[in-house]
């Protein structure tokens, strides 16, 4: 069953390639969704798939982050569909 995932990454996650990673393991993973940069320097993330897909989806990003995530909230929802690919929002 397809679930939703709405991210926040607290820590030094600006500027350092961590939309475009998303991006990419999203388009290689299946996950849909989007990423974008917050103006107090966060980066939030909204993705959908299978529970599976998002748990390997998230472990991925904390390997290639760990040391750049500070802090992290996570919010597990119902997938409402409305994605059909993954994006970087600005």
């Amino acid at each position: 069953m397809k679930k939703q995932i709405h991210v926040y990454y607290v820590g030094r996650v600006q500027g350092v390639g961590f939309r475009y990673t998303a991006e990419d393991l999203a388009r290689e993973m299946g996950v849909s969704g989007w990423v974008k940069n917050l103006r107090d320097g966060r980066v939030e993330l909204v993705v959908e798939a299978e529970e599976d897909a998002l748990k390997n989806f998230l472990h991925r990003i904390e390997e290639v982050f760990s040391s750049y995530i500070g802090n992290k909230d996570v919010a597990w929802l119902a997938a409402t569909g409305e994605f059909e690919d993954f994006q970087i929002r600005f």
